[in-house]
């Protein structure tokens, strides 16, 4: 599954889509809201993106999963629109015969993401907003 959505995000959901009988280990990465960034507080968060776009990458990521790792069972969904702090921005599963692929790959998908995937971040504060880029190597 490789999803853009403007639905809250469910982590049960995400891992169902990978918990096969050969997967050993499931690993699963959560990206939430925080109330601050570059130490102000913040109120929330939009997100943007191009869906069908940024849902061929996600697939491309996996692709990229299964060159280095062999694995298949990997699952990436991504929330836009508004959101609170503490709510799920995106959500991982990569499902593995052993724990330490799961955790490469998992690691993997969320940095990729970042650097490769067409989703826009906007910060809001009590004083403005500001959409963020992502700085070199993150």
């Amino acid at each position: 599954m490789f999803k853009i959505t403007r639905e809250p995000l469910s982590v049960e959901s995400v891992v169902n889509d990978v918990n096969k009988g050969g997967n050993g280990g499931i690993c699963t990465f959560v990206g939430t809201v925080r109330d601050n960034a570059e130490g102000k507080g913040v109120l929330h968060l939009e997100y943007d993106a191009y869906p069908a776009m940024a849902e061929k990458k996600l697939a491309e990521i996996a692709a990229e999963i299964k060159d280095k790792w062999g694995l298949t069972d990997v699952s990436i969904v991504h929330r836009i629109g508004k959101l609170n702090i503490g709510e799920a921005a995106a959500i991982i599963a990569v499902g593995a015969a052993h724990r330490k692929e799961a955790f490469a790959a998992c690691q993997y998908a969320i940095d990729r993401i970042k650097e490769y995937v067409p989703i826009w971040k906007k910060e809001f504060f009590e004083d403005g907003e500001v959409w963020v880029e992502q700085p070199p190597g993150h």
